[in-house]
């Protein structure tokens, strides 16, 4: 998660970045299997985002907050931790909301 940290926090916070996140998350659970449900997870948050304003106006302060939302996230999670702090984080990423 280091390297998909250091790349979020160069990016803008449109939609595109998180269409492309998306990707990265992709191909991170097809390369590393022990990672594939929390980054389905991660997938799947951003994707409902995505959806949300695909094709819709994004205002400038939802933009900026879900991105933020999601950079402290990601910086957050330990991908070498023990079994209890991975739960711990596959639960946390399992009831974040990017925006609401």
């Amino acid at each position: 998660m280091n390297d998909l940290h250091a790349w979020l926090s160069e990016q803008h916070h449109g939609l595109r970045t998180f269409r492309i996140f998306q990707q990265k998350l992709d191909t991170l659970g097809r390369n590393d299997p022990a990672q594939r449900g929390l980054c389905r997870l991660l997938s799947n948050l951003v994707g409902g985002y995505v959806e949300a304003f695909d094709e819709a106006p994004l205002p400038v302060e939802i933009a900026n907050d879900a991105y933020h939302r999601l950079l402290t996230l990601v910086a957050s999670l330990d991908l070498r931790g023990d079994p209890n702090r991975r739960l711990a984080d596959i639960n946390r990423v399992a009831t974040c909301e990017l925006w609401q």
